[in-house]
């Protein structure tokens, strides 16, 4: 049964005090929810599976940052960070090209265009092609950041189900290849995204 992920609401954002002093342990936690939830996809590419607890964190850092406290405007926040949030069947990640040399960083990111369409989950030898949000790449220039999403059949999220049939996250793109098993609490942690 495909699960739906619970949505970040008006009710569960925290004022901006009440934040403040809750801060330290609210990071504390995402940081080790984060370590199960995040897969490095060679020596520069991370995703990080988002789940309710993830944009909850992002939602509130965001208000932190900006001073947010208008009612609509939290209103929004809290819609547009919901957006990452995976659909029922469906894993929802943001991926990151990391490269930390300032002075690499354009030309490895050009190096990169089409990365989009070279992403997959590959499941029991079966392979979920990813689909990404539109906007963050064009012909000539790619985000860093990207919103990316695998929408998996009904037979894909029972294999994923199950441990002994082998998760693979993959990059085929003609200057980056690499491959990550998917297993272990990162892969149980991904499961429950999955199955109710």
């Amino acid at each position: 049964m495909n699960a739906t992920i619970r949505r970040v609401t008006l009710e569960d954002v925290i004022g901006l005090d009440r934040y403040e002093k809750e801060r330290d342990d609210i990071r504390r936690r995402i940081i080790a929810l984060k370590k199960n939830r995040r897969i490095a996809v060679g020596d520069c590419v991370t995703f990080v599976f988002e789940n309710f607890d993830t944009v909850f964190f992002q939602i509130q850092e965001m208000l932190r940052a900006e001073r947010i406290t208008d009612l609509d405007a939290v209103r929004d926040e809290v819609d547009v960070y919901n957006s990452l949030l995976p659909r029922p069947g469906e894993l929802s990640a943001t991926m990151l090209i990391e490269i930390t040399e300032d002075s690499d960083i354009e030309s490895r990111l050009l190096r990169l265009l089409g990365i989009d369409e070279k992403v997959s989950l590959e499941i029991d030898g079966r392979s979920v092609q990813a689909s990404f949000e539109p906007g963050h790449s064009r012909e000539d220039r790619i985000s860093a950041v990207q919103y990316v999403r695998f929408q998996l059949p009904s037979a894909a999220v029972e294999a994923f189900a199950d441990e002994s049939r082998v998760a693979t996250l993959r990059i085929d793109h003609e200057n980056y290849r690499a491959a990550t098993p998917i297993q272990g609490e990162t892969r149980r942690s991904l499961v429950r995204d999955l199955v109710a």
